[in-house]
């Protein structure tokens, strides 16, 4: 019987010290490559109990590509991309591979189809997290907590009435693009704001959605209507950069946008162009492209833009949840039984 993936993360660390004694390996150790060294180090001391475990000492890919030969099972901590030259340099006793991610856009998925080779990730436990960023990043936008500390780095604090006016929540129209895990955790924190409606949009209907009180809608409506916008769909090539020039012109000139899913679905070149012109009223931004963001690009420039560094699922739960997730992926294929959450096109 699988056990729910939340109950199942919360098991950790005590899951990893008295659960890895019912893993059977058949007297087997398997061999695993963890390629990120920077995870709580009584972790990698419990697998090392039963396993033969390498870490990466690097960050960098050709560390991993190095560090991986041989490997029958992966812990891929990292966003670098996992496709047939890392497949390849893995050989071909490798069983399973687990990202820690929810979002899968560097993964070659059809390449592991292709190899049998067992691919996990972790869904659901950032769902949370994220969705508190997104809310977040939209008080911020909206408020312009960033604008209003560069009037007080700047001596401009003015004491008047009108002054740094933003936008109000209660009453408005969200629209959110993608309405899976993290679309529908967002209007869960929303419905304590008395937002006035809810519009999604995405491949199809969802019942959620029904229940929630939202309305599925073309994007255009969506983004015609919406006071605020919210993205947090998979980037695919359906909806790399999405918002471009002309998406954005759709939008009203009070809206604010804000993006937790990844930095291609929006054209950043147009974005900065938006709200240059204040064709939108700001911005919140927990992912971009590239990541790292480089100091002097112009998105930093912008008062009306929130940048935040990929902080999604940087919390000291969200962490072990993932980690609770890709271990037990992991170890759970390479002991004869299933993945706790594979990964579904």
């Amino acid at each position: 019987m699988r056990i729910g993936l939340l109950k199942l993360s919360r098991l950790l660390p005590k899951m990893l010290e008295s659960q890895l004694q019912h893993y059977n390996f058949g007297g087997h150790r398997p061999k695993l490559v963890v390629t990120c060294s920077d995870v709580p180090g009584h972790y990698i001391d419990l697998l090392k109990q039963k396993c033969d475990v390498k870490v990466c000492s690097g960050l960098n890919r050709d560390e991993i590509l190095r560090t991986i030969p041989e490997a029958e099972g992966i812990l891929w901590l990292t966003a670098d991309r996992l496709d047939s030259k890392a497949l390849d340099a893995a050989g071909p006793q490798l069983k399973v591979v687990s990202t820690m991610t929810s979002g899968m856009d560097y993964v070659d998925a059809n390449e592991f189809s292709r190899r049998g080779i067992e691919l996990g990730h972790t869904p659901k436990v950032v769902n949370e997290p994220v969705a508190d960023i997104a809310i977040g990043l939209m008080l911020a936008a909206a408020r312009r907590f960033h604008e209003g500390r560069l009037k007080i780095i700047n001596a401009e604090w003015e004491m008047r009435p009108q002054w740094m006016l933003g936008q109000d929540v209660p009453g408005s129209t969200v629209g959110i693009v993608g309405f899976g895990g993290i679309g529908q955790t967002i209007l869960k924190r929303l419905k304590g704001f008395d937002i006035g409606r809810c519009l999604y949009t995405g491949r199809n209907r969802k019942v959620e959605a029904e229940v929630a009180g939202a309305s599925y809608v073309d994007l255009s409506t969506l983004l015609r209507n919406s006071d605020f916008v919210f993205i947090a769909c998979p980037l695919t090539s359906e909806t790399a950069k999405m918002f471009n020039r002309d998406t954005l012109a759709m939008m009203k000139p009070s809206s604010v946008l804000v993006n937790v899913a990844r930095g291609g679905i929006v054209d950043q070149p147009a974005l900065v162009e938006a709200l240059k012109n204040r064709t939108i009223f700001a911005a919140g931004l927990d992912v971009m492209t590239p990541e790292p963001l480089d100091a002097n690009d112009p998105l930093l420039s912008l008062p009306n833009c929130v940048v935040v560094p990929h902080l999604g699922t940087a919390t000291k739960q969200s962490l072990q949840d993932m980690l609770a997730i890709t271990t037990n992926n992991v170890l759970s294929v390479l002991a004869g039984g299933q993945l706790v959450a594979p990964f579904k096109k």
